[in-house]
């Protein structure tokens, strides 16, 4: 009897003595030796509420961290947080394969909302994906935050912010993606297939209607800021804190993917009713249906006009003019 009372009464002493181990701060050699024995495993940490708490928040550091915030799980609907992620992995992969720990200690983290929805609380986030920098000493200052709406979220952008709040140069090193050389090497052989079949009768590259709509084509593709697009990688769309979504970007410093596709569309009608009106004088047709093809193609492009001048004086903030639209 007795002696069962003292066996559990040291199985109880025994835990109460390990608990208070593990809640014991651990000291710096302790935290960055279990962090470099993490990263060894994987390159990017997962972290949930204790591990930030203890790894990230809790001092002493002297190491930085660049997190990811972000909501992968498909019911979160984060259309943008798959190709964040992408080019977040390719940054951490290009600093582990580049630099060693000892001479420029920075660990890369992610944090995903089903998994640590305190820390996204603590730190009143309340959108994804989020770029942050935990610095080695103090708490994340502004700049700490990554600007993607203006920046974007593409590898050589996340490089570039990496360098500006550590000091720390990261080379980006891409996989090789083939895609596109098979893609040139496949359009290359149809249009080689299709001059050798029409080489008695070229007639078609020289006809104006065909260079006149290629030219326009190419012309809506450029003004409609595809290249910025590809260069700085900007989410689909954004939504705010209220949770309304917004298709155009409130600064002319940036622009959404579905905003350059509204502005292509915008712009074709509008040249499409600027090509009505030309046509309407060299159609032989009856007066009255030039006059309907001059007025429609004139209401086109008046309001699709003041449509896109609207836009732009919601992007550019001061600027005086509109028509129509306010």
């Amino acid at each position: 009897m007795y002696l069962k009372t003292i066996l559990c009464a040291f199985i109880v002493l025994n835990s109460l003595v390990e608990s208070a181990r593990e809640e014991r701060p651990k000291s710096l050699d302790q935290k960055v030796q279990q962090l470099n024995d993490l990263y060894q495993k994987k390159f990017l940490v997962k972290f949930n509420g204790p591990k930030f708490k203890e790894f990230v928040k809790s001092p002493p550091r002297n190491y930085s961290v660049i997190m990811m915030f972000t909501a992968m799980a498909s019911h979160r609907q984060c259309s943008i947080c798959g190709h964040a992620s992408d080019e977040f992995i390719i940054v951490a992969n290009s600093y582990r394969y580049s630099h060693r720990l000892t001479e420029s200690p920075l660990y890369f983290g992610i944090v995903d909302f089903d998994e640590g929805s305190d820390i996204f609380q603590l730190l009143r986030i309340n959108t994804a994906p989020v770029f942050m920098h935990f610095p080695a000493k103090g708490k994340p200052k502004p700049l700490d935050t990554m600007d993607i709406q203006r920046v974007g979220f593409a590898s050589e952008m996340i490089a570039k912010w990496i360098q500006e709040r550590t000091d720390v140069q990261i080379r980006i090193f891409r996989p090789p993606n083939y895609s596109s050389t098979l893609a040139l090497s496949v359009l290359f052989a149809i249009c080689s297939s299709f001059l050798y079949v029409r080489r008695n009768n070229m007639e078609m590259f020289f006809n104006k209607n065909l260079w006149g709509v290629f030219s326009v084509l190419f012309c809506l593709n450029m003004i409609s800021g595809q290249m910025w697009n590809h260069i700085r990688g900007p989410p689909l769309m954004h939504r705010n804190q209220q949770g309304i979504i917004t298709y155009i970007h409130n600064s002319s410093q940036g622009q959404f993917i579905v905003e350059t596709y509204i502005i292509i569309i915008l712009n074709t009608i509008l040249v499409f009713g600027a090509v009505i009106m030309i046509d309407s004088y060299t159609k032989k047709t009856d007066s009255k249906t030039r006059k309907i093809m001059t007025v429609g193609g004139l209401a086109l492009v008046v309001f699709l006009f003041s449509v896109i001048l609207s836009i732009f004086k919601s992007k550019a903030h001061g600027y005086p003019y509109s028509f129509l639209i306010k």
